[in-house]
C-alpha cells in the first residue's frame, strides 16, 4: 500500500481487511511491527513526524480503505471533538500496548510471548469452527503469517517459534 521512506501525504482508514506494518533494520532484515485491521487508522504518524513513511504497509488479504489527506483528517478531528477524543484514545492505547510489551519482555520467555500473541490474535481475529454449544470447537485465525513474522510480533526468534509449535 505504501513503502517506508516514501513521501507521506495521506493516511488510510481500514474499512475491511488486514495489513502488516513492516520496517527494515539497518542490516536489511524485514521486521513485522504490528497488524492492523477493520476500523484502524494507519499511516498517520508519518504526516506528523517526518513527511515520509516511517514503515511499509502491506496488505495481508483484500483490503478496502478510505484514503484521507493529512490536512483533511486534521480538519475533521478539529471539527469533531468526539472523533478527536476517540482517535486520541486509540493512539494512547497503542502506546500503552507498546509500553506493556517492553515491560513484559525481560520477564517472559519467547514461548510465553508467542502464546500471548496467539491468544490475542484468536480473540481479535479468530472465528470458532466445529463444535456446537458447550463443546467449543477450534478457533481459526485466517491470517497468513510466517514463523518469522510471528517471531517479530512476539519479540522472539524464529527458532523459538518453531520449538514452541513442535512442543
Amino acid at each position: 500500500m505504501c513503502h517506508e521512506g516514501d513521501p507521506a501525504t495521506h493516511l488510510y482508514v481500514l474499512v475491511d481487511g488486514w495489513v502488516k506494518i513492516l520496517s527494515v533494520t539497518a542490516d536489511g532484515q524485514e521486521r513485522v511491527l504490528a497488524l492492523r485491521g477493520n476500523g484502524d487508522v494507519v499511516g498517520e504518524l508519518a504526516g506528523e513526524m517526518s513527511g515520509h513513511r516511517t514503515a511499509t504497509l502491506q496488505a495481508i488479504d483484500l483490503v478496502h480503505a478510505l484514503i484521507v489527506g493529512y490536512e483533511r483528517f486534521t480538519s475533521f478531528l478539529d471539527a469533531n471533538p468526539g472523533a478527536a477524543r476517540a482517535y486520541r484514545h486509540e493512539m494512547t492505547q497503542r502506546w500503552g500496548d507498546a509500553a506493556d510489551l517492553l515491560r513484559r519482555h525481560p520477564l517472559t520467555s519467547g514461548a510465553q510471548r508467542l502464546a500471548a500473541l496467539l491468544l490475542e490474535l484468536a480473540g481479535r481475529h479468530g472465528t470458532v469452527t466445529g463444535g456446537t454449544g458447550d463443546t467449543g470447537g477450534q478457533i481459526d485465525v485466517a491470517m497468513p503469517l510466517s514463523q518469522q513474522e510471528l517471531a517479530n510480533l512476539a519479540g522472539t526468534s524464529r527458532a523459538t517459534v518453531a520449538r514452541a509449535f513442535k512442543s
